[in-house]
């Protein structure tokens, strides 16, 4: 069988099982999760696995789930992922109204993508042609939200960081990958494009908590010590810093009070931010953050209130790795012509897929089929095969590419990678990072 071949065969599997892939999408989105909560998409992914006879493991980072379609000769290890939770939105028509939880951010049809690539390579017999593996990944909690919940998790030991993809770097689940590929859809894009990426911000978080003194507000209030006055001073003290941050940096910093105080006619003593740092580089990201946390310690100091600032790792910034991006986009263009293949411009956003491509050759690319914006109540899905089905066949013919002719390509990939850190430099950046007050 020649490559072309193998190619075709695995997108008629695809096709073949369409209703299918569609069918993991909308169930997934019916049944959205939290991070290090999903549980149920956990064990959906795993039933999928089951039914292709491919050996896997599950509870990886909590709910992480990992299969391995091993080929006919030894290679590399390419990895396709797929995050399994959700966000939240409240104000989502399909938000769970419980949780608040929904997939408006497209983490269903990445899972439907990634198992509907493993559907037409073993549909396909690929195993025959491959030299290595493909590990096919249901990644736990790639959103950075639910800060308390998983402050409390990380005390009781069962996890050190807050993203999945971190968690399984951590924990060696990633220490075989040599290459890793991923999709997410690309918001206010309905149409039939993919969106190479050009790459994104990475971030630090922080939990800041102001303690004053409290006091009669309209009988004493000069007996206290106003936090809530003092939080406002640091603030403001970083809009001030906002000039001096450099445009091609992409500094962004946006926090939020989630405590004001206790009662109106009290001096608020005790008052709580969030916030995250984001920029294009880590050096910029960190410098940032050395002016953040100045203004908001002079907004103590101003009004003689104290403050406690807890540094949280974020995620890294995304790099793309090109060689990597090139095979992708050659698929696409197979498959969707090449008009519709477009590089994305950067994004502010940020993603733990960052943190994977400083040490491993990656990608993150975008696919349309999606009308409103992510992460809000008018996010709506309007090609269900442009967020699965397609997605499904370009990653599977990108695996045949890495893995076909004695894995040449994946060779040549990961010989010319150049890593900004490895393994244990990563975790003790971060780990140091931590440390800081």
């Amino acid at each position: 069988m020649e490559k072309h071949q193998l190619k075709e065969a695995a997108c008629q599997a695809i096709d073949n099982r369409a209703s299918l892939i569609r069918g993991i999408k909308t169930d997934i989105w019916a049944h959205p999760e939290l991070g290090y909560k999903e549980t149920r998409t956990a064990d959906k992914v795993a039933e999928v696995f089951d039914a292709l006879g491919l050996p896997y493991e599950t509870g990886l980072a909590l709910t992480g789930v990992r299969a391995d379609l091993e080929g006919t000769e030894d290679g590399p290890t390419v990895a396709v992922l797929g995050e399994l939770d959700a966000v939240v939105c409240w104000d989502h028509e399909s938000a769970d109204k419980k949780t608040g939880a929904v997939h408006a951010c497209g983490h269903d049809a990445q899972v439907a993508a990634m198992l509907g690539c493993a559907i037409g390579l073993v549909d396909a017999g690929a195993r025959d042609y491959l030299s290595g593996n493909v590990a096919f990944f249901g990644v736990p909690a790639e959103e950075f939200v639910e800060l308390e919940y998983r402050q409390s998790i990380m005390d009781e030991g069962k996890i050190e960081f807050f993203g999945g993809k971190q968690e399984l770097l951590r924990l060696g689940y990633l220490d075989d990958i040599d290459i890793a590929a991923m999709v997410h859809v690309d918001a206010d894009t309905p149409g039939r494009v993919v969106n190479l990426s050009a790459g994104s911000n990475g971030f630090v978080g922080k939990t800041v908590r102001y303690i004053g003194q409290e006091a009669h507000a309209g009988a004493a209030p000069h007996l206290g010590v106003n936090a809530l006055n003092a939080a406002m001073l640091g603030i403001f003290g970083i809009h001030a810093q906002r000039e001096t941050f450099k445009d091609e940096d992409h500094i962004r910093v946006h926090p939020i009070i989630t405590k004001g105080g206790d009662l109106v006619n009290i001096v608020p003593a005790d008052v709580r931010l969030e916030t995250y740092v984001r920029g294009a580089q880590t050096g910029a990201i960190f410098e940032a953050n050395k002016r953040v946390n100045r203004a908001l310690r002079a907004g103590a100091e101003a009004v003689g209130a104290r403050v406690e600032i807890s540094e949280i790792p974020g995620y890294l910034p995304l790099r793309s790795c090109l060689a990597l991006s090139a095979l992708f986009e050659s698929n696409a263009r197979d498959l969707l012509g090449k008009d519709a293949v477009r590089t994305s411009a950067f994004s502010g956003g940020s993603t733990d897929m960052g943190d994977i491509s400083h040490i491993i050759p990656s990608i993150h690319p975008y696919i349309g089929g999606i009308k409103g914006a992510a992460h809000t109540r008018s996010f709506q899905v309007v090609d269900l095969d442009m967020v699965s089905v397609i997605p499904a066949k370009i990653l599977a013919m990108t695996v045949i590419d890495l893995l076909w002719d004695g894995a040449a390509e994946a060779k040549r990939i990961k010989e010319e990678f150049k890593p900004a850190f490895n393994k244990d430099e990563y975790l003790t950046m971060w780990r140091q990072f931590r440390e800081q007050r």
